[in-house]
């Protein structure tokens, strides 16, 4: 089983390592510090095989360059649809595409998760999945510039993944969405006892992350929509609807 690591990065973005214990490569995922990958690299004596991208977005970029200069031999995979965008990728990538990175005799399918970006995609290797900004723990990205069809049917396709999905979210924004969600749902249960987990979580410095998916169908509301009694409350008629309210609602919370 690989091992799944996240380093902090400016004030609450992660960059994942995804490695083996006796293996001497990794990758990293939407790099935007290279210097933070750099040291772990350096303390851990590995190398660096792939650098995996989700989207155009400078905190989850900025870091290539230099990690490429550092690690001339690594390979740079990220979006086709976005590669006007994003400077230093060598290989393209877009949904359906079954992508491999060998140093680590580890494969991952690919996800085009449109909504936060318009040519935002995701890497999925049960049980990992390396969602970008699309799909948060207890949330889900900004639409920045897709519709929010687009980004429904994002979320629906990851959704559909098995129970013991994990999901490796780029940002450590999980206390704030839950404050959210508690607004939408105040009588959740469940809601309430993973706000509990995840302050204790937060108390000792430890990443709420990764998140299992599982939990999220009973906790996150932008995969509850086909929720009936959601959409009554919302006085919604369909799933898209109420995601469309909800999400215009969440950028105007203050907790």
């Amino acid at each position: 089983m690989p091992e799944l690591i996240p380093l902090p990065a400016f004030n609450d973005n992660y960059i994942w390592v995804l490695t083996e214990q006796h293996n001497p490569y990794c990758l990293v995922v939407d790099p935007g510090d290279a210097e933070v990958v750099i040291q772990f690299l350096q303390q851990q004596q590995k190398r660096l095989a792939a650098i995996l991208i989700t989207h155009h977005h400078a905190d989850h970029t900025g870091g290539i360059r230099q990690l490429k200069q550092q690690y001339p031999a690594c390979r740079v995979i990220g979006p086709a649809a976005e590669k006007s965008k994003i400077q230093g990728l060598e290989q393209l990538v877009s949904g359906g595409d079954l992508l491999s990175v060998p140093e680590l005799n580890w494969q991952c399918q690919v996800f085009d998760l449109p909504g936060h970006t318009a040519g935002h995609i995701g890497f999925y290797s049960a049980p990992v999945l390396f969602c970008g900004d699309t799909l948060f723990s207890v949330g889900c990205g900004r639409l920045f510039e897709g519709t929010a069809k687009q980004l429904y049917q994002s979320l629906q396709s990851l959704a559909a993944l098995p129970d013991d999905t994990l999901l490796c979210c780029t940002h450590e924004y999980t206390l704030a969405n839950i404050a959210f969600a508690l607004s939408i749902e105040p009588e959740n249960t469940e809601l309430q006892l993973y706000l509990k987990h995840c302050q204790q979580k937060r108390q000792l410095s430890e990443p709420t992350l990764p998140a299992l998916l599982a939990n999220e169908r009973k906790v996150n509301p932008f995969l509850r929509c086909e929720n009936i009694v959601l959409q009554r409350k919302f006085n919604q008629n369909s799933a898209l609807a109420l995601f469309t309210l909800l999400r215009q609602a969440k950028d105007q919370f203050k907790s």
